[in-house]
């Protein structure tokens, strides 16, 4: 398991051969990397500034991984995400799961990034033309996260 908040960028490939490196029991890992989009709502991005809450945000991290890793069969999780000043094109997200089955690493890296976009204590603030505005949460964000609750 690694989960890491940080305001340094990552090289997923480099991840990848991390988690993988010598775990022969791996019959698939998939990853999902988010990046920071030049338009929202219909507005120009120039950039955004995610903020969190140092140990809390960790701890919900782990809760939900631990969650991933109850639901299941995971050779090994992977979370990363950043935090402060980030632009278009810039990598904010990496989750990769590792298991011996195709469907559980699928499965459960879904579940993981859907309850981050929900249950993970990270603010997200755009800058755009007509200034800065926080962005609310998503109904298809809920959804999505919804479609996990037992």
């Amino acid at each position: 398991m690694a989960i890491r908040v940080q305001a340094e960028d990552f090289d997923v490939g480099a991840e990848y051969a991390a988690l993988t490196r010598g775990r022969t029991s791996v019959g698939g890992v998939t990853l999902f990397s988010g990046l920071v989009r030049d338009m929202a709502g219909g507005a120009a991005v120039s950039a955004m500034t995610l903020e969190h809450y140092p140990g809390m945000t960790e701890k919900q991290l782990e809760a939900i991984e631990a969650e991933a890793r109850r639901r299941w069969p995971l050779d090994d999780v992977l979370i990363i995400h950043r935090y402060g000043r980030l632009e278009p094109g810039d990598q904010i997200v990496l989750v990769a799961t590792a298991s011996a089955h195709r469907d559980a690493a699928f499965d459960s890296c879904r579940f993981l990034i859907d309850w981050l976009k929900t249950k993970a204590p990270f603010w997200k603030l755009e800058a755009t033309p007509d200034g800065e505005r926080w962005v609310e949460a998503k109904d298809s964000d809920d959804s999505a996260a919804a479609r996990w609750d037992p």
